[in-house]
């Protein structure tokens, strides 16, 4: 039985290359998460010569991140040549010290990395839009260098929650997005070492609902999951929309609530080994003298 909710990446691509432009102007999130992930850094002790930002959007989190470790190589990757685009245009030059930033369109499912590549990943807001957490987070390890850090924000489950409810179940109409406790196992299946997590809620208020649907379309957030409605959802859906999601109005303003779940972990000492293999030890011959 196909799962409904898995992502339709070719969809997808299309929606985030086609939103690129104006992103910006619609990412109040994207920008909070920002501020809050970077805040973080400052009780972190790491000098990273080499930063994945794995789904770099327009490239706003890369730009902060080469400030802060001013001697470090930035890798800018994104599903969408549109979001690179963008991020090509936040690097102009280089201070002399700095090596120019690489920009690379790839999957965080199958990143296009060798293995001990970076000494940090970073991610903000971009792990949900993957199909299965396991196969990311092994792909994170798989590219981190011995005691590297990773460091990146998804959606959990309380995320859209109004829409969800307003919406009805008969197609998936939001994204299925993991549980804390869920990432945490996940974690530790990868091989990562002192994860840490922790959950903050933002709540974004508008006017209509065609204005939290026009911001989500804005940041190329469109219904990419296999139990989407096939065709026009048309007139009546929309009010049953507008009518559920009344019911959610407060101080005259419409919330769209979301769930960010934060994380850093570490890859401790040891370097990567691939999933279901054992590193073989050879212990030294000993070498027998004559008379003994």
């Amino acid at each position: 039985m196909q799962d409904v909710y898995q992502i339709d990446k070719s969809r997808m691509r299309q929606s985030f290359h086609r939103a690129a432009k104006q992103y910006d102007a619609a990412a109040i999130l994207q920008r909070q998460v920002r501020q809050e992930m970077l805040s973080r850094l400052d009780v972190v002790k790491l000098a990273p010569m080499r930063i994945l930002d794995a789904g770099c959007g327009t490239g706003h989190g890369l730009q902060a991140l080469l400030k802060h470790f001013k001697q470090a190589q930035g890798v800018a990757l994104d599903i969408a040549e549109g979001m690179l685009d963008r991020s090509r245009a936040l690097f102009p030059w280089y201070r002399f010290w700095q090596t120019k930033p690489q920009f690379v369109c790839g999957d965080i499912e199958s990143l296009p990395l060798t293995t001990a590549s970076v000494d940090m990943v970073w991610s903000n807001l971009a792990v949900q839009w993957c199909n299965d957490l396991d196969v990311v987070l092994q792909e994170f390890r798989r590219v981190l260098k011995p005691n590297g850090l990773l460091m990146f924000a998804t959606l959990g489950p309380d995320t859209l929650k109004e829409l969800r409810a307003a919406s009805g179940e008969s197609h998936t109409h939001v994204s299925r997005f993991i549980d804390m406790h869920d990432i945490g196992d996940a974690l530790t299946r990868a091989g990562f070492s002192a994860p840490v997590l922790d959950v903050m809620h933002y709540t974004l208020t508008y006017d209509s609902v065609e204005s939290v649907m026009r911001d989500l379309k804005a940041i190329g957030a469109h219904n990419a999951t296999a139990g989407r409605a096939k065709g026009l959802t048309g007139k009546g859906f929309m009010q049953r929309l507008r009518q559920g999601y009344e019911g959610f109005r407060r101080d005259g303003k419409l919330p769209a609530t979301y769930e960010v779940v934060f994380v850093h972990a570490w890859t401790g000492s040891q370097p990567y080994t691939a999933p279901g293999t054992q590193p073989v030890q050879f212990m030294p011959r000993k070498t027998v003298s004559a008379g003994e």
